[in-house]
């Protein structure tokens, strides 16, 4: 036997997994960095084209996998979100990828971040995927996250829309979100012209 080789055998077993590993860790940072309560107060004070947001993103099913509970409202109406959604977080190979699901009976479970574990009463068949409306992210080398649905491939039929798109960046302290809906045509309809909210975490 060759015992020169030995030691090098032993580094692989030690460090041999480690890049999967950090890819775990990859996906475990981004759902801290999403979890928690923005708000884009600063801008909509600097631009007033831009309206005071409360984003709120809970984890929830932590059993089942990386889930957060969100909820997104005009600042002075956050009893009364006009978004409600569960996003799931998983990862493939060196993208991840939220998933977004509508809930069947949403107003029941609006003011629910505040009890988290009350979502174990909520199963799976309560919700529903929205297909082609996932999206994609990359670690960037500063440890951001960036991504965006694909082209065209997320339907909605807001306000005239055909299609939505929508274009993320995640970091520590905030979400960069620009959400827009085109019409069959690709004219704009709704969501922001200039470029999208930025979200600061106001509180873990």
């Amino acid at each position: 036997m060759n015992y020169k080789i030995l030691p090098l055998f032993f580094l692989f077993l030690l460090f041999g997994c480690k890049p999967g590993q950090q890819n775990n860790t990859d996906l475990e940072q981004l759902v801290v960095y999403m979890q928690g309560t923005y708000s884009s107060e600063k801008q909509s004070m600097d631009d007033k084209e831009y309206f005071n947001i409360s984003l709120r993103m809970t984890p929830i099913w932590k059993k089942k996998g990386h889930y957060l509970y969100v909820e997104q409202a005009m600042f002075e109406k956050q009893d009364s979100p006009y978004r409600v959604r569960i996003y799931k977080i998983s990862q493939r190979n060196n993208e991840f990828i939220s998933e977004i699901y509508t809930l069947k009976n949403e107003k029941e479970w609006i003011g629910k971040w505040k009890t988290p574990e009350a979502f174990d009463n909520l199963a799976e068949s309560d919700i529903e995927l929205k297909p082609g409306c996932e999206v994609i992210l990359k670690k960037q080398s500063d440890g951001t996250f960036i991504g965006q649905t694909g082209e065209k491939t997320c339907p909605s039929e807001l306000r005239g829309a055909s299609y939505a798109s929508s274009k993320v960046t995640v970091t520590p302290t905030q979400i960069l979100s620009w959400d827009q809906g085109f019409d069959k045509d690709g004219k704009q309809v709704w969501g922001a012209i200039k470029g999208g909210y930025i979200f600061d975490k106001i509180k873990n």
